[in-house]
């Protein structure tokens, strides 16, 4: 009879997970499981709550991108009551989504991933963590946790709140900016411009070359991906239309309000998690890793796969390099790393590209809005992965149906088949160790879950 290893908690991570490797009669891999607790029940619980409500609530759905969903949430309501944002409403509002990007990014790849890398993956787990990096590399420590406390700072300056935020509302942005505040932001944004060069460089010339063949192989899976795009197929965090690609390279547009024409949303009995998939594909559904039919994968290395280029020149020759070297769409799951410092490239930019603008600081940043029925879809990147949000008015505005479709949950079905990958490789004949089953937890931290 087969043996079962469960890895759990996954550590390093922003959720909470459990990994479950099933072993057969001879000690090999049979079938691996990644199971999130993913259940948070907003969809239900914000019916019958007045719309404009809603993005000061579901703000709380996740503790590491609530501006995400906040912004997500009132594009949304927006929708509903079919009111446009004022042109400089709508700039506050990418605003602060792109500055939320580049310490997300400063999070995910110091805190939660360089322990693998720095500190190696066959270290001992009790040093493997940011304690172990503080003492290992204490300037470089030193440095990243001044970075991301300046982003964090410069959210909370101008908007009030770095966490929960409400500064966003309906048709448009709760509060001009002041010149004062443009100068400040722009000084600190070129400060973090400088920190992402260099995070960039570290990456490419002292951490990915000594793991090359890893970065190669483990968790690597075969799949479509999803982004957002603009009119010329650039990248877009903040708006755009959504863009499907196969894993042959072909490509499929279509409008964020018609997202379940072209995607829809699957489910396994051993999960609450949902598993969306490309419904338009025509193929069904299947995580079978050597035919997976319908699975796409989100987040960083999707959205760069996606995109024709990107609008901003640093993070455009970061781009073209990364495609040199690995081609597109690019498979390698650890890949999302390097895709990563490229996002926080652009981001960075993308945030002085905005402050540089003359109406930042006009005055008009709110459209009145009236309750009423309707439909609105409001989407966004987030750092996981496409953030929809879909709600239903009544004739009063308030919530009839709710769906959500979060960043995380388009990468449920790819991180399991990279478990699965990545278990059978490493385990033979029922011999693992503490270091093999930390690299099959790499697979996961890839996906920023």
């Amino acid at each position: 009879m087969g043996n079962v290893i469960n890895i759990q908690p996954v550590t390093r991570i922003e959720g909470h997970a459990r990994i479950a490797i099933h072993l057969d009669d001879d000690g090999n891999v049979s079938d691996a499981f990644l199971h999130i607790m993913s259940l948070r029940g907003f969809e239900k619980f914000i019916e019958g709550r007045p719309a404009e409500e809603v993005p000061r609530i579901v703000n709380r759905i996740c503790g590491i991108c609530p501006w995400m969903h906040h912004l997500a949430s009132n594009k949304a309501v927006d929708g509903c009551f079919g009111v446009t944002p004022t042109p400089t409403g709508h700039k506050l509002r990418e605003l602060c989504q792109i500055m939320a990007h580049i310490n997300d990014k400063i999070l995910h790849f110091f805190f939660l991933a360089a322990p693998d890398f720095v500190l190696g993956p066959d270290s001992d787990y009790s040093v493997r963590n940011v304690v172990g990096i503080v003492k290992e590399a204490p300037e470089l420590a030193t440095q990243v946790v001044k970075m991301r406390q300046l982003g964090q700072m410069m959210l909370e300056r101008f908007a009030g709140k770095a966490i929960h935020p409400i500064a966003g509302v309906v048709g448009g942005f709760a509060k001009p900016m002041t010149e004062e505040e443009r100068q400040g932001l722009l000084e600190d944004t070129r400060t973090l411009l400088d920190f992402a060069l260099f995070a960039m460089d570290f990456a490419k010339n002292s951490v990915f070359p000594k793991y090359e063949d890893v970065i190669a192989s483990l968790g690597t899976i075969t799949t479509g991906f999803l982004g957002t795009v603009d009119d010329s197929g650039a990248l877009r965090l903040y708006d755009g239309h959504l863009r499907l690609m196969k894993a042959d390279g072909t490509i499929t547009d279509f409008p964020v309000d018609q997202y379940d024409q072209y995607l829809a949303e699957h489910v396994e009995s051993w999960t609450y998690g949902k598993m969306p998939y490309a419904k338009c594909w025509d193929e069904g559904f299947s995580m079978d890793l050597a035919a997976p039919k319908g699975v796409y994968r989100a987040n960083t290395l999707a959205r760069i796969n996606v995109a024709e280029r990107l609008s901003t020149p640093r993070a455009q020759e970061e781009l073209e390099e990364f495609r040199e070297k690995f081609g597109r769409p690019a498979q390698g799951t650890l890949l999302y790393h390097w895709a990563r410092l490229i996002e926080l490239v652009y981001a960075c930019e993308r945030t002085i590209e905005l402050l540089e603008q003359d109406d930042i600081t006009d005055k008009n940043v709110r459209a009145k809005a009236e309750p009423k029925a309707g439909r609105g879809v409001g989407a966004v990147e987030a750092p996981r992965g496409t953030l929809i949000h879909d709600y239903t008015t009544d004739e009063d505005g308030c919530i009839v149906k709710a769906n959500m479709i979060v960043g995380t949950t388009h990468n449920i079905a790819p991180m399991n088949m990279s478990v699965k990958e990545a278990a059978t490789s490493l385990i033979r004949g029922g011999v693992y160790d503490e270091g093999l089953l930390n690299k099959v937890e790499m697979a996961v931290r890839a996906y920023d879950p």
